[in-house]
């Protein structure tokens, strides 16, 4: 659900601006999220025009609860909002959804949490999403930063171990009107895994006010996939279990304890986002891992 804290914060940060800014289109653009393609994001611009004219708290109150009402109704799945601090790098507000989404308590989420979950399989993607987006936004004139949302999906690792893959939707609510750099973004992360269940991540530039999308682009494959993060004993274990060996065979092999093993075992299928062993060998053969 919303929490007025974010509509605080964002108003604070617009009463900073110079005038002849885009802050109050800006806010108007946030429901283009909801009205694409069917986001939590509900329409905001009523809220947000009243925020700017400073609406008296009864109003304010009234409207939190409809769009509380309005963001239940069209929610497509369980769902996270945040707000990215391009300059620092960090999380300047993220929803308590993230708890419902992930299983995180949203004080202990960072970005170098969240990046560190994506699956080793989408890393790749995800950074080559990123690296597009940097290149288009740089062809871009600065009236036009605000009148493009990025979506893209790809799998996320939850506090349980278990993946998940989510949609990411990002628009700009800040940025250097000399410059052009972005320095906010306001996006929303919805769990999608009941609609896509496989198949490679898709990415997606979205136009709004007029500007043209472009839907399903391919990227330049400008980083390639890391070989996997185990450790050399993990190494040596998974080319035993794939010559056949059980834990305990494994165990005796190199005077360890059988809990040692399955642990080792554990470690990894954590961190090549596997299913189970099996699955963990199978990938291991398939992708030449060892």
């Amino acid at each position: 659900m919303l929490f007025t804290g974010t509509w605080e914060y964002l108003y604070s940060l617009s009463i900073q601006q110079p005038k002849g800014n885009h802050w109050s289109t800006i806010f108007i653009h946030l429901k283009a999220i909801k009205e694409s393609d069917g986001s939590p994001l509900g329409d905001f611009q009523k809220l947000m025009l009243k925020l700017a004219n400073n609406a008296n708290d009864r109003d304010l109150e009234l409207e939190l609860e409809i769009q509380r009402k309005l963001l239940t109704i069209f929610q497509v799945g369980d769902y996270y909002y945040y707000i990215f601090n391009l300059k620092k790098t960090c999380f300047d507000f993220i929803s308590e959804g993230v708890a419902d989404v992930l299983g995180y308590d949203r004080d202990v989420v960072t970005v170098d949490l969240l990046v560190s979950c994506i699956h080793p399989e989408d890393a790749p993607w995800f950074l080559n999403f990123e690296n597009k987006v940097v290149e288009f936004f740089s062809t871009l004139r600065v009236d036009q930063i605000p009148k493009y949302k990025v979506r893209y999906d790809y799998r996320i690792r939850k506090a349980n171990g278990e993946y998940i893959r989510i949609l990411q939707q990002v628009v700009t609510i800040q940025y250097d009107e000399n410059s052009g750099g972005l320095l906010r973004t306001f996006g929303v992360h919805t769990d999608i895994s009941h609609f896509k269940t496989e198949g490679k991540p898709v990415f997606s530039l979205i136009g709004l006010e007029g500007e043209p999308s472009y839907v399903n682009l391919s990227v330049d494959n400008v980083f390639e996939a890391s070989p996997i993060a185990i450790s050399d004993r993990e190494r040596q274990i998974l080319q035993l279990l794939i010559a056949g060996m059980t834990s305990k065979s494994i165990a005796e092999h190199f005077s360890l304890s059988e809990d040692t093993v399955k642990q080792h075992r554990k470690n990894m299928i954590r961190k090549t986002g596997s299913k189970s062993t099996a699955d963990l060998i199978a990938q291991a053969v398939r992708k030449g891992w060892i």
